[in-house]
């Protein structure tokens, strides 16, 4: 008996992967399309939608809505977050103060109960 040598595995990349996902999404190509594209088994797409709708459904699942139960001076005590934009980002007031700015804006002074959104 002659055996034939299996062809080598073809791993993906993870942006290559997710852009075939979002292909599929959106209807630009089929499964078995984008598995002649990236030049896997069927198999391996039918995989690749699965392990992604598990993950999507997963973090929809663990998502709380709103804050995640801080306020506005708890956030700014620890310090400003890299990644959230104005959050925590300190700022000038008048009379040379420094306060917090918590991503709300400005209501001027006696607005909405007094909240500024300055701490």
């Amino acid at each position: 008996m002659c055996s034939v040598p299996r062809k080598p595995k073809k791993l993906l990349t993870a942006e290559q992967k997710y852009d075939l996902w979002v292909r599929m999404l959106t209807g630009q190509i089929s499964q078995a399309q984008a598995a002649a594209v990236a030049g896997v088994d069927r198999s391996v797409i039918a995989r690749l939608r699965a392990v992604a709708r598990d993950g999507a459904v997963a973090a929809l699942a663990s998502a709380k809505p709103g804050r995640s139960g801080q306020s506005c001076g708890e956030a700014g005590r620890r310090g400003p977050a890299p990644s959230r934009g104005d959050r925590g980002r300190s700022v000038a007031l008048g009379g040379g103060t420094v306060g917090t700015y918590c991503g709300r804006t400005s209501r001027g002074v006696g607005g909405a109960a007094g909240k500024t959104g300055y701490r």
